[in-house]
């Protein structure tokens, strides 16, 4: 035996070793070793075939337009007060416009000059008010009103990706559907609530200020003081956990945001063995950080998450470095979730669930068995024609086309790939592929062989002629595969993974197996007639 064969052999003994090897979770799952199962993971299944959740959600894109008000109210107050503008107060309106209440019209000369330089998608009008004071209202344009919406759901659409890829689920499909919905697939979810409170979470984060002379119970009969804000505060007892709720009035004014966070993980209380939030700021949050907690030793400072109030801990000291804790005795998964859509940030605006539905896995059952039976159908016809026709070359190319469908489900496998029902069509077609590649063969030898070449010379004649068309058909249906993967989603890109592996592995199996296989049969024995 050569070099050469010996070579070839051994890679692709490698790679059948290989592929039986990545197979074994699959096959075997909780019967093999540990190690095995940590190495290799099983081929994960599509929603299709597995079962999991589909959901649409619904961006309340108004909520956002809302919030992008506020925002500007809070810039705006601020900009005046630099500029040394006299007003009475500054306000949202029930509707999408700002008004901004003054006390000549000087003030409000200066107030439309500030508010044009700052915020040019405001458009203003004056009305004259009650009494001697003016208001000067301003509202979003047409224009900025549809960008807001428009940022509003591309930005959940991508929060929600963030956190469905730290969640763990392989293969998920986000699409953002008519208007503002998005629809959210996540095959073999095992715990639905807890996908559903982890997407639907808002995770506004917010540190507030605390009125420490503010009695809560005023603020709850309706006695709230100028700028605070009654929220409550989550406490559980550490004994029975059960949770409850305590009045603590704020401050409106929000001192710092979650959107400042550089990274959020789970700690563990060695005091108590109670789980907490580790966040910490990126450099613009760390100095903000330590000037607030600076001006405000001896004061408490609210951690607020989507208007509950986890914690209001007095600040000892200056906290230089940017980091802090969200503390609310919380279990561990509680935690981990928490810190999960704190990096991958806050939703622009509230979601809704318009639709829930969990998919059994009885259809994917079915759809497993319906596919494996083509699979089987198709493989059972495409052997006996093969055995008919090319006789013990067609069992060669049977041989190959079973090493290419083992190929196929172990590179699956190592890629972390998932099997969906279009994804068994892939599978389908490329058998028929391989099929053709080594037919194509087949006939080129046979046409040296009429030549009146050697079983020997014909083969590599044969093999020589149609590489190069198998090459270029493959390599041509790879292209379009790839472009499918590429811009497809959901079936249409699982179509395309199964395809572009297919194609890659029968392009391996037709030149390199099949050729091994010839050159073993005839090395081994002196072949005047070659069966074909």
């Amino acid at each position: 035996m050569s070099n050469s064969l010996k070579i070839r052999t051994g890679l692709v003994l490698g790679c059948l070793i290989l592929a039986l090897v990545s197979l074994g979770p699959t096959l075997f799952g909780s019967d093999l070793p540990d190690w095995w199962r940590k190495t290799f993971d099983p081929i994960h299944l599509g929603l299709d075939l597995q079962g999991g959740m589909h959901l649409v959600l619904g961006v309340d894109v108004d909520k956002a337009v809302e919030s992008r008000l506020d925002t500007i109210v809070d810039q705006s107050e601020d900009l005046l007060r630099e500029k040394d503008v006299i007003f009475k107060r500054i306000d949202r309106s029930s509707g999408e416009r700002i008004i901004v209440t003054v006390y000549d019209e000087e003030a409000g000369e200066q107030a439309d000059t500030i508010m044009a330089e700052n915020f040019p998608n405001l458009e203003a009008m004056t009305l004259t008010a009650e009494g001697a004071y003016i208001q000067k209202n301003y509202r979003l344009s047409d224009n900025e009103i549809e960008a807001v919406r428009e940022y509003a759901v591309r930005q959940a659409l991508e929060t929600l990706r963030n956190r469905v890829d730290q969640f763990g689920v392989s293969e998920p499909t986000l699409q953002r559907q008519e208007g503002n919905r998005i629809l959210i697939q996540l095959p073999g979810v095992k715990d639905p609530q807890r996908a559903i409170d982890l997407l639907g979470k808002t995770a506004r984060l917010e540190f507030k200020m605390v009125m420490e002379d503010a009695n809560p119970q005023d603020a709850i009969a309706g006695n709230l003081p100028a700028g605070g804000q009654l929220l409550y505060e989550r406490r559980v007892d550490p004994r029975s956990g059960a949770v409850s709720e305590s009045p603590l009035v704020v401050e409106d004014k929000t001192v710092l945001t979650g959107d400042l966070l550089s990274n959020a993980q789970v700690r563990i209380d060695t005091r108590f063995n109670d789980p907490y939030v580790a966040i910490d700021f990126n450099s613009v949050g760390a100095k903000r950080f330590d000037q607030i907690t600076g001006a405000n030793v001896g004061k408490r400072m609210a951690i607020v998450l989507d208007d509950t109030v986890y914690s209001a801990p007095v600040i000892r000291e200056r906290i230089s470095g940017g980091s802090a804790q969200v503390s609310g005795s919380f279990t561990e998964q509680e935690a981990t979730d928490l810190a999960i859509v704190l990096r991958a940030g806050s939703l622009p605006a509230p979601v809704d669930i318009l639709e829930n539905r969990t998919v059994g896995p009885s259809l994917g059952q079915d759809s497993i068995d319906q596919g494996m039976r083509s699979v089987m159908i198709g493989f059972v016809l495409v052997v006996f024609a093969m055995l008919i026709y090319y006789k013990f070359s067609g069992l060669v190319a049977n041989t190959v086309l079973m090493l290419n469908l083992v190929f196929i489900m172990a590179m699956l496998s190592i890629f972390g790939a998932t099997l969906t029902l279009p994804g068994i069509a892939g599978i389908v077609l490329t058998v028929g592929m391989a099929v053709d590649a080594n037919v194509l063969i087949f006939e080129r030898i046979r046409e040296e062989l009429r030549l009146g070449r050697t079983p020997r010379a014909a083969l590599e004649a044969g093999f020589e002629k149609a590489k190069l068309t198998i090459i270029d058909a493959n390599v041509t249906t790879l292209i379009a595969a790839l472009v499918l993967f590429q811009f497809g989603t959901g079936p249409v890109k699982g179509f395309a993974v199964t395809l572009s592996v297919g194609i890659i592995s029968s392009l391996f199996t037709a030149v390199v197996v099949s050729r091994l296989i010839f050159d073993l049969y005839l090395s081994r024995s002196k072949v005047d007639r070659l069966s074909i």
